[in-house]
């Protein structure tokens, strides 16, 4: 079995890994944990900064056999597999991830207690951007990100599909330490005019130049506080299509100081 695997190993970096050995795509290759346990040891492994591993049903205890302490990932993209809590738990407290700077982890099982234990982790301070889209993390899971001390450089927040609700926004907009966000997506969400005017007053929120809030049930409350904000003084694309805003509103927001201001605004 083992023999196989290493044939199978030798082949996939013959094939997927670029000439410069710095980006391996496994994306959809039946991966498992005898694959991710030859990789870990291979020596060009030590060279790969952009790593893709989607789509490959990994679940918790597979994803564990890449342990590598002398990986130097700048990237790693984990989306669309089984990975749950354990798996978050040993991500945060693995050495692969302390050179990382963009996580993928959309679509999995993660909880809000993986959550936790992401925004527990001090292996992550080299972290810009994390996806944790269409995890069901909740509100929960998103405050224990927004109170994290953890995320230093993270530029760029994906919470689509998170079942954050207003409280999760309300989470986010109170947040003192995610202050450097430049790029933030909460589709999908429930998100209500609670929500919307908590972040629409948000003082940590004027980095922000990309703020996407489709698909939520954001009213003529939330939308007008959004095109009057003065937090987003900085925002160049804004997103809110699939809201419940009444036309007479819309037409207000368009015709706002910051849909002057920005460069894309997508509103039915």
């Amino acid at each position: 079995m083992e023999e196989i695997a290493k044939s199978r190993v030798d082949e996939l970096l013959q094939t997927q890994l670029s000439e410069d050995k710095k980006l391996l795509d496994l994306e959809n290759q039946s991966i498992g944990r005898e694959e991710l346990k030859l990789l870990a040891v291979n020596e060009d492994f030590a060279s790969v900064e952009k790593l893709y591993l989607g789509e490959n049903q990994l679940e918790d205890d597979v994803i564990q056999a890449l342990e590598c302490p002398s990986a130097n990932l700048k990237s790693l993209y984990l989306n669309n597999n089984e990975l749950g809590d354990e798996a978050a738990r040993w991500l945060a407290q693995s050495d692969l991830v302390k050179s990382v700077q963009c996580l993928m982890l959309e679509g999995n099982n993660i909880g809000p207690a993986g959550a936790r234990f992401l925004a527990e982790s001090e292996n992550l301070q080299n972290l810009e951007e994390l996806f944790l889209d269409s995890n069901v993390i909740g509100p929960e899971g998103v405050a224990a990100l927004a109170d994290s001390p953890n995320f230093p450089k993270l530029e760029a927040l994906h919470l689509d599909s998170t079942k954050m609700r207003d409280a999760g926004a309300i989470a986010l907009a109170h947040s003192k330490t995610l202050t450097r966000l430049a790029r933030l997506y909460l589709c999908s969400n429930g998100i209500g005019d609670a929500g919307a005017l908590a972040l629409a007053g948000s003082d940590n929120l004027k980095t922000l130049k990309v703020l996407s809030i489709w698909r939520n049930e954001i009213r003529d409350a939330g939308g007008q506080a959004i095109a009057e904000s003065e937090t987003f003084a900085n925002l160049e694309r804004l997103y809110m299509s699939l809201n419940l805003i009444d036309r007479p509103v819309r037409k207000i927001i368009r015709g706002s100081a910051l849909a002057r201001r920005l460069t894309t605004l997508v509103m039915d």
